[in-house]
């Protein structure tokens, strides 16, 4: 009599692959059933209340509270007023200035932030310490100051 050319493991791995097949095959049963494919439209919409719940109910239009004018909606970003040009002048310390390399940077007494200052945005000639008024202006890596002058 000869051996058996099936080994427990190779009985294991069919075992498996033979569970993952059923399994396989139950899941895709489950899917069939519970598919949401040819749903009339009625049946796949939902609907919001007044009160922000999702429904499948349509709202009662002769509930209707309240009237909602085009001019009331707003749409992005609110307009700002014009600011006061004298709010927009500050007031920092210069922290570090290369003249060499022609940059530095200044700290606002406000905000305590760092600005970065060009030597082309700059009047006067500052060094490290000095007093200095500025504008600030937005820049490709951040804030730049501009007009920079001294405070005497």
């Amino acid at each position: 009599m000869g051996k058996s050319q099936e080994t427990f493991n190779k009985k294991e791995k069919e075992k498996k692959k033979l569970k993952k097949r059923q399994d396989k095959e139950q899941k895709k049963e489950d899917r069939k059933a519970t598919a949401t494919k040819g749903q009339s439209l009625d049946e796949m919409l939902a609907y919001v209340d007044d009160e922000g719940n999702i429904s499948s109910t349509p709202p009662d239009p002769t509930k209707k509270k309240r009237v909602v004018k085009q001019e009331d909606i707003q749409i992005g970003v609110s307009r700002q007023e014009a600011q006061d040009p004298a709010d927009l002048i500050r007031k920092g310390t210069v922290t570090f200035f290369n003249t060499s390399k022609g940059y530095g940077f200044i700290k606002d007494h406000d905000s305590q932030e760092s600005i970065f200052v060009h030597q082309n945005a700059v009047t006067d000639q500052i060094k490290e310490n000095d007093k200095v008024s500025f504008e600030v202006e937005k820049g490709q890596k951040g804030l730049n100051a501009v007009n920079v002058k001294l405070i005497k």
